[in-house]
């Protein structure tokens, strides 16, 4: 036994609303910079629908992901090494900006500025791309609220598994909301596809990162990553993705989109597991089987020969005791209530999720019965062939029994909580229908509904002896370079470290200025920043204030450091 430690993160997809604040601060923190107009860590869709990239799911397109040889032995999708090397300069098995979206913006200048006129004039979208007049037509968000709409499902891969067996009409179809980030996997094939070695899983706590310096811009990991979670910045040449924002995990705070999610939907902690065990449980033959397989890798933090085998691994005791209150553990392994996302691309997810159960009440309180009656919810899970196949296409490879398990638990505390929350005594029936017991349902109830903020978010903090080892990752993660991570597009501090205006006002022109010019900023369009590394704190450094205009009507003299005339 070989045990590590994982951060992992699980979503209650019942409380996402879609509101996409995730999405936006993850943006607003990760990737507001030049090269990174198209990048979104943190998406939501709407299911069913094509996601983003545009059918990323198929896999017999993009060959992302792992796949079993004739021997059984595990190899990319996209190929052997042999294979990986001999298309190294040329790697066409990518979304090209089509399935991404042209990121634009609008030439507000040109409506603001212009004169008094018979017709009112137009900000037209220009292409950040290109700079030129574009037609807008998809975006990463374009099928927001239209899950089960013929025109954007044709193209939907999982639907088209099951399209035989539902019935595609707008108007008795379902929806519900699937937010995305990279999934920090225990077999990740995105590492296993960089020819330089360039993304590497954290041994401390399993966060996938890439190091910016070794990156040389392959493109290899776009391909082997079946979730497409790592984007290509054409501005610096690099690979970026999700960090699970690390600088934050490590002080035990949890990620911005946890952090600002509108439905607490987001539960973050520390799982333990068995790392001999982890090529095994990706190497299972039956896909169905994968799901049991990547439960039996995780390790009882409750177990005393588990804590002594953490111990040995150099496992902080505060680690093994946040395990041991980590809402992970519980929802994956004691409730058994989260599901993984596509285990058959066998690269061990660690973003699971709670499937929705939403729709099945829906389409029971349609029929005008009671929609909290478990009877009535129980047969409808057994009989809906809407989402229950949907749902087993994306969390368990198609097995549905697993998916109208975790239905049937999540319809039998909604029922048995009614009871209570109306005064009536429990019926004990109900957990034991679904192999609870009473306290349990109500331990599972209580973390689902009721869950403070240090019960959602369970993170251990770095400790002081790993300080000098987390700030050499820091430096390979590259958060402090032209266009890192995190930064702005250009100067020792970032682009965004001063008074950046924000990307939603700020015009086309002022961003063609940003993307071209080789300063901190234009100092033809933009004031310069001043430099007060340097200052002595006595008069005003130069540029901090406009030029004073020659008394003698010549041309405006700038000032001086020691405020005077320079």
């Amino acid at each position: 036994m070989r045990v590590m430690a994982q951060m992992a993160m699980v979503m209650n997809l019942d409380k996402c609303i879609g509101c996409h604040t995730c999405s936006v601060t993850c943006k607003q923190a990760w990737t507001n910079r030049t090269g990174t107009e198209y990048v979104w860590f943190n998406n939501v869709e709407t299911r069913p629908g094509q996601g983003y990239p545009r059918t990323y799911e198929d896999q017999e397109k993009w060959e992302g992901g792992w796949a079993l040889t004739k021997r059984g032995r595990l190899q990319l999708k996209a190929g052997g090494r042999l294979r990986n090397l001999l298309t190294i300069f040329a790697s066409p098995k990518q979304p090209s900006i089509d399935e991404y979206y042209e990121p634009w913006t609008y030439d507000y200048e040109s409506l603001t500025n212009a004169p008094l006129q018979e017709y009112t004039p137009v900000a037209r979208p220009k292409s950040l791309l290109s700079g030129k007049d574009m037609r807008v037509g998809w975006s990463a968000n374009w099928d927001d609220d239209l899950g089960g709409s013929p025109e954007l499902t044709t193209a939907d891969p999982i639907l088209r598994r099951v399209s035989d067996k539902v019935k595609l009409e707008f108007e008795q179809t379902f929806m519900f909301y699937l937010p995305r980030i990279c999934e920090h996997c225990l077999n990740p094939s995105c590492a296993a596809s960089c020819p330089s070695g360039a993304i590497y899983k954290r041994e401390e706590d399993g966060i996938v990162l890439v190091d910016q310096d070794a990156c040389r811009g392959w493109r290899k990991c776009v391909t082997g990553c079946p979730y497409k979670k790592v984007y290509f910045n054409h501005k610096t040449g690099k690979a970026e993705k999700c960090t699970f924002c690390f600088p934050r995990i490590e002080v035990g705070l949890p990620t911005v989109c946890s952090e600002t999610c509108v439905g607490r939907l987001r539960y973050i902690g520390l799982v333990l597991y068995d790392a001999d065990k982890v090529l095994a449980a990706a190497s299972v033959t039956d896909e169905r089987e994968l799901l049991a397989s990547q439960r039996a890798v995780f390790l009882d933090p409750d177990d005393p020969h588990v804590q002594r085998e953490a111990e040995r691994a150099g496992i902080p005791h505060d680690w093994v005791q946040a395990a041991q209150r980590s809402p992970i553990w519980s929802l994956i392994s004691t409730y058994e209530i989260a599901l993984p996302l596509h285990p058959e691309y066998r690269t061990l997810p660690m973003v699971w999720y709670v499937p929705p159960l939403s729709p099945v009440v829906d389409v029971v309180q349609e029929t005008g019965v009671d929609s909290e009656d478990s009877s009535h919810l129980f047969a409808a899970i057994d009989t809906l062939r809407i989402p229950v196949e949907y749902l087993a296409e994306l969390f368990t490879a198609g097995d549905t029994a697993p998916v109208t398990a975790v239905l049937k638990r999540l319809a039998a505390m909604r029922s048995y909580m009614r009871d209570l929350n109306m005064g009536r005594a429990g019926d004990p029936r109900i957990p034991a229908s679904v192999g609870m017991d009473e306290a349990t349902m109500y331990e599972m109830y209580r973390l689902l509904a009721l869950a403070k903020y240090d019960e959602r978010y369970v993170i251990p903090a770095t400790h002081a002896e790993q300080a000098h080892g987390l700030e050499e990752l820091a430096t390979e993660c590259s958060l402090d370079y032209d266009g890192g991570p995190g930064m702005g597009g250009s100067g020792p501090f970032g682009e965004g470290s001063g008074g950046q205006d924000p990307i939603a006002v700020e015009n086309f022109h002022m961003l063609q200025q940003r993307q071209t010019t080789d300063t901190v900023a234009d100092p033809d369009t933009r004031k310069a920043r001043v430099n007060l590394l340097n200052w002595d704190g006595k008069g005003s450094p130069p540029g901090m204030f406009p030029p004073k205009p020659d008394p003698d009507g010549g041309t405006p003299q700038g000032t001086g450091s020691d405020g005077g005339r320079a």
